[in-house]
């Protein structure tokens, strides 16, 4: 059953890093690595990772369009 998921998680972040030209893929990836994160911990290092850059950039984007509106 490991062996599966580790599979299936690698096909999944390897599908999403192929695909990361069109929007949307890049929850492929998130899917990938939580897959993989049950069984390998470097895998959880590179979620966490992935989660606080998107988390930041999504702050930086609200500020942004916030601001935008705000001059409007």
């Amino acid at each position: 059953m490991k062996q599966i998921r580790i599979g299936f998680g690698a096909l999944l972040l390897l599908a999403g890093i192929v695909l990361f030209i069109i929007p949307g893929s890049m929850l492929l990836v998130l899917a990938g690595l939580l897959q993989l994160s049950v069984d390998v911990p470097l895998a959880r290092t590179w979620l966490k990772r992935c989660q606080s850059t998107m988390s930041r950039s999504s702050a930086k984007l609200d500020r942004l369009l916030l601001n935008r509106k705000l001059r409007s």
